[in-house]
């Protein structure tokens, strides 16, 4: 099953990922495991630049769901130009997509995916309402 990624997304952080030699699987291509590391970077990489990482002793972001369709292989060498896309705000949750394209060939889209990001008060283990600073950088 192949999902698309809708077109009604907002572009909200990039960034520079280095394929390592250890990413590779005995098939001598970044293993599949490897693709949702890499969105999991992206997303903490603009979550810590919004300042609103994860922090056990309070609230932050849960991963509900994630999709990866995989387009090209990757293979090390390489760098990575991944690209982190958001919509579908709701109370509590919003929605992530990712791009990952190789910084040699721009525009070639490697990998596509996203997860639902839903925001947890981590103390109490519920969901809560977005923090106003999230819900802006959201909306």
């Amino acid at each position: 099953m192949r999902i698309d990624i809708p077109e009604d997304k907002k572009l909200v952080h990039e960034t520079r990922i280095s394929i390592r030699w250890g990413d590779m699987d005995a098939m001598g291509h970044v293993n599949n495991a490897v693709y949702f590391r890499y969105m999991e970077m992206v997303r903490l990489d603009w979550m810590m630049t919004l300042g609103t990482g994860p922090n056990p002793a309070a609230q932050g972001p849960v991963i509900a769901n994630a999709f990866c369709n995989f387009h090209r292989q990757l293979e090390f060498p390489g760098e990575l130009v991944a690209k982190l896309y958001v919509g579908n705000a709701g109370r509590s949750s919003f929605d992530t997509f990712f791009t990952l394209e190789r910084a040699d060939a721009p525009g070639v889209i490697c990998a596509a995916g996203g997860a639902t990001t839903v925001w947890v008060d981590f103390p109490l283990q519920k969901s809560v309402p977005l923090p106003d600073s999230m819900r802006a950088a959201v909306s």
